[in-house]
């Protein structure tokens, strides 16, 4: 056995020497501390190049966004960026590894376009080979799918548009967010803090949007048709006020027994009843007006 080939197989596991799990040891490779400078053994010995042969290919492809280092080099950079999450690290591994295969000039410049799907589908391929389980395949290919979801955000975004990117993130948002503010290796320290006020934007956003819509869906415990049955009133603003302050009572309260609910509502109507019509309703309560078409 050659030094250099000890020396490998000492660094990272090379299989070539100790017939080491590929799948284990790539997941060796990107967890715990300084994974840089694991993965840059692996791929200085070669061993790489047989876990994920895709992967050393980026070392060739200039990225015209990161002018300062290939794609290799950001890759690297990226992945050490990230919390020691497999799927994260993972994900950042692969997130640009579609670009040798997208790689065109269009006037004078390189471009990559659509290198996130194209690289989701080399990376569940690339994974599946690997043997990892489902799960952790689709999440990782499709946060790499994802992973260019981000840019334009800048230039500004409709309610419309957040409420896509978190629909589309799903389950995956907090990762796919932490892939993305990872995925700044600029060494403009302005550039990097504005990505992150970005990201801090979208995600106040996020859930500005999220409580705007709970809320619009929430309910009274009980109906029109049941305060009104129970009351003995007629559809009118009365009603739209008691479901205004039932809703309110579940806010902060929960729940109720029925019974218990009834009485509480019969104390209300007795306290209010007379003067409801000073009270303001809950505008996201639907009306209690007979429609048009009924009357």
């Amino acid at each position: 056995m050659s030094g250099e080939a000890e020396q490998c197989g000492a660094i990272i596991g090379c299989s070539a020497v100790t017939d080491v799990d590929p799948r284990a040891e790539l997941c060796d490779l990107v967890g715990g501390d300084d994974p840089a400078s694991r993965l840059w053994s692996a791929i200085d010995c070669g061993r790489m190049a047989e876990i994920v042969p895709e992967l050393p290919d980026l070392q060739m492809e200039q990225d015209p966004i990161h002018r300062h280092k290939d794609v290799l080099a950001h890759t690297i950079a990226v992945v050490a960026k990230t919390p020691d999450d497999l799927v994260v690290r993972l994900a950042a591994l692969f997130h640009d590894i579609g670009k040798p295969r997208t790689r065109s000039y269009e006037h004078g410049e390189v471009t990559f376009r659509h290198h996130e799907a194209v690289g989701a589908r080399m990376t569940r391929k690339r994974m599946t080979a690997l043997c990892f389980d489902e799960r952790t395949v689709e999440d990782v290919s499709e946060l790499v799918r994802l992973s260019g979801r981000f840019k334009g955000y800048a230039s500004g975004w409709s309610d419309a548009a957040v409420r896509r990117y978190a629909r589309d993130a799903g389950p995956l948002l907090g990762r796919l967010n932490q892939l993305v503010r990872s995925d700044c290796t600029t060494r403009n320290l302005q550039k990097e803090a504005d990505l992150h006020r970005q990201i801090d934007d979208l995600e106040r956003r996020i859930a500005e949007l999220a409580e705007a819509e709970r809320k619009a869906a929430e309910r009274p415990q009980i109906d029109g048709a049941a305060v009104m049955a129970h009351l003995g009133v007629a559809p009118g603003p009365d009603v739209g006020r008691a479901l205004a302050w039932l809703l309110e009572l579940k806010r902060t309260e929960g729940e109720l027994p029925l019974d218990e609910l009834l009485a509480r509502l019969d104390d209300w109507w007795a306290e209010n009843g007379w003067r409801a019509g000073s009270l303001d309703p809950d505008p996201n309560l639907p009306s209690t007006q007979p429609s048009k078409e009924m009357s």
